[in-house]
């Protein structure tokens, strides 16, 4: 079944807006870091697990976009075939939910925060089964991920 532009649109224009929601938060810890946090403080909620969750959450939803634009593309050439596996990658559920959610630190920021809420909008249209995970982030008092070692 070929895809439907309207709503292919409508989905590249949110995941365009998480991902720039990401990508400033990303910049905001790097600033607040002084650069990369990339060694030390390998616990749950440090900074360089804070890093590297919302760096997972924008790679992860740069790579949705990426399929979407590829669907809209194949769609509006008519190419169904190809379009109908770049929706299939598009419906693939996002790698970072919950894990990059779960390490970074609390209270989650604002723009990470609305970055969750917008992903969780598209639940349905793609079927990624991750309303519960993007509320039980959302909800945590603090970073889950990884759990701590005995």
């Amino acid at each position: 079944m070929r895809p439907d532009l309207d709503e292919l649109a409508r989905a590249g224009r949110v995941l365009n807006e998480v991902l720039a929601l990401l990508e400033s938060d990303r910049e905001r810890l790097e600033q607040q870091y002084g650069g990369p946090p990339l060694s030390g403080g390998g616990s749950a909620g440090s900074p360089m697990q804070t890093w590297s969750g919302t760096v997972g959450l924008a790679s992860s939803t740069r790579n949705h976009l990426k399929w979407v634009a590829l669907a809209a593309g194949y769609t509006s050439l008519g190419l169904d075939e190809r379009a109908d596996h770049a929706m299939e990658m598009a419906c693939l559920k996002p790698v970072q939910i919950p894990s990059g959610a779960d390490r970074i630190a609390r209270p989650l920021g604002q723009a990470t925060v609305r970055a969750l809420e917008l992903l969780r909008d598209l639940d349905d249209l793609f079927g990624w089964d991750i309303k519960l995970a993007i509320d039980a982030a959302l909800a945590a008092p603090e970073a889950t991920y990884p759990p701590p070692r005995d």
